[in-house]
């Protein structure tokens, strides 16, 4: 498992660049609640979800955020890594 750790706004620029259903998709690919992946995000659903090894501190550009499992933003970067390949694909 590897830690990792980026700013507060960072991860919610990725999450912002998600395309739609994509909360979904990654639970649905991970065997997790889609509450559980939005709080990996920044949500604070724990009544449906669950905590998601992420530990904040406050600083610049939202704080640090340190990651115990990446999984889920890896998942993530996957999706839009491949939405980028296919804008390109369709614009040639």
């Amino acid at each position: 498992m590897i830690m990792r750790t980026i700013t507060f706004n960072e991860l919610r620029k990725i999450k912002d660049s998600l395309p739609n259903g994509s909360m979904h998709r990654i639970a649905d690919e991970l065997g997790l609640d889609v509450d559980t992946v939005r709080n990996f995000f920044g949500g604070h659903n724990f009544k449906q979800g669950k905590s998601v090894g992420i530990h904040l501190e406050p600083g610049p550009d939202g704080g640090l955020v340190m990651l115990d499992d990446t999984t889920v933003l890896d998942r993530a970067l996957m999706i839009l890594k491949d939405l980028n390949i296919s804008r390109v694909t369709e614009m040639a």
